[in-house]
């Protein structure tokens, strides 16, 4: 299990690494001179900026909430990534303004072998650290954590493509294989770029929770509702790591505050023990406000 402090240190971590991959990168465009593996060490310096964002965003929705933001700092994580969406989109432009000057005049490569054998070491180091980011930032519901696995990942599928291109530009001589090789990274970091905007701003927009999640959370409610009558008008969001519920709990109108108290504390107890991070509402209701006909037998939900 990685806590919270887990998931900060995970963060910190990809900011060196971040580091020593755009190193590795820039070192093989160095060795070869290929248009492709400048393409690709220039995505690793956005990696770099993305990690040092994606930091930020995580270390700022961890701090608790405040008389200016009474319902806490949870979605600093996607204004990380969007903007790390952004930087993505502007790092495919670069490449491709680059890609299409080499196309008027194309190149061999300067010690091929050696130049893409370290870029098959800043890969293969890549490859892991995206993973882990993703399984991570999944698990504890990190909106920067798993963007930033992604987009390393992109990265990892990229470099791919790029290797296996410039192995056959070698062998074949086809110098043009650099220069077009560059603008489809150039491509496939702008769709990646695009999607992680797309995610991000659905967390802005405060969107609901997905149809298993919310049968799980009905569930949970009518398991530990006894002594109510009815449940109506469930609404929930997600915002980061964070899943808020609300919704209205009618009781008998002769039950005492405290007796619906409690039953209000066992919803709860029961919604954050199933939901990790679950921010929960109840708004008690006399029966009059039922919206089901009378008699209707267990807890159901109008």
């Amino acid at each position: 299990m990685v806590g919270n402090t887990g998931v900060e240190r995970l963060a910190l971590w990809s900011i060196p690494i971040a580091l020593g991959v755009m190193g590795l990168k820039y070192l093989a465009y160095l060795l070869t001179g290929s248009v492709a593996l400048y393409s690709d060490a220039l995505e690793s310096i956005v990696n770099v900026i993305a990690a040092l964002g994606a930091w930020w965003a995580i270390r700022l929705s961890h701090t608790p909430a405040d008389s200016n933001h009474p319902f806490g700092h949870y979605k600093a994580e996607y204004l990380s990534a969007v903007v790390e969406g952004v930087l993505i989109i502007v790092a495919a432009m670069l490449i491709a303004r680059e890609a299409w000057s080499a196309i008027q005049a194309p190149k061999a490569m300067d010690e091929p072998v050696l130049g893409l054998a370290v870029n098959v070491l800043a890969t293969i180091i890549n490859a892991f650290w995206g993973w882990r980011l993703i399984q991570v930032g999944r698990a504890k519901r990190s909106p920067a954590l798993e963007a930033d696995g992604k987009h390393v990942m992109s990265d990892v599928v990229t470099s791919v493509g790029v290797l296996i291109g410039l192995v056959g530009a070698v062998l074949t001589g086809w110098a043009i294989l650099d220069p077009l090789l560059a603008i489809i990274v150039a491509i496939n970091i702008l769709w990646q770029g695009w999607r992680v905007i797309a995610s991000s701003v659905q967390g802005l927009m405060d969107v609901s929770v997905e149809p298993e999640e919310e049968m799980r959370i009905r569930d949970v409610i009518s398991a530990n509702a006894a002594g109510a009558i009815e449940v109506h008008d469930l609404r929930t969001r997600i915002a980061g790591r964070a899943t808020f519920v609300e919704f209205h709990l009618v009781v008998d109108a002769n039950m005492t505050v405290g007796d619906a108290h409690i039953i209000c504390d066992r919803i709860e107890d029961a919604l954050r023990l199933a939901i990790e991070n679950a921010r929960v509402a109840i708004h008690i209701e006399p029966e009059e406000e039922a919206k089901l006909p009378p008699g209707t037998t267990a807890i159901p939900f109008a």
